[in-house]
């Protein structure tokens, strides 16, 4: 029987949001200071959805097209909506999404609600060292 390891148990708890009309200089200084890679960007309202801002996002749409962070506000490069996991999936089925879906980080959601982020770091050296 194959043991079940569930993306819950392997995210990262701790994750930054930010605001979509932060400028990319201010997002720049928040992944710095908390030693992210991706930034959730929060809703605007109730009708809206989560976004996502990944330093590969900041060196191709800003850094490669010699844009200036304090001019480009997050929301211009974000992607939205972001593709998000459940906490309850499995993690080999997560891997499949990504590569599937070309992400390479997902916010995990339980009951609507961002409560961790989830990536190929955590999949491989969380999920996988687990399993086997």
């Amino acid at each position: 029987m194959n043991k079940i390891l569930r993306v819950k148990d392997i995210m990262r708890d701790r994750y930054l949001m930010i605001d979509g009309v932060a400028t990319v200089a201010e997002a720049i200084s928040a992944m710095r200071d908390g030693d992210a890679r991706a930034l959730v960007v929060n809703k605007r309202d109730e009708n809206d959805e989560y976004g996502i801002v990944l330093l590969s996002d900041i060196a191709k749409k800003v850094l490669a097209r010699d844009r200036h962070p304090d001019r480009v506000n997050v929301y211009e490069i974000m992607s939205k909506p972001v593709v998000s996991v459940h906490a309850d999936m499995d993690v080999r089925y997560c891997s499949r999404m990504f590569d599937q879906f070309g992400l390479a980080t997902a916010p995990v959601l339980l009951e609507g609600q961002i409560i961790g982020i989830v990536d190929y770091q955590a999949l491989v050296l969380n999920g996988l060292a687990e399993l086997y």
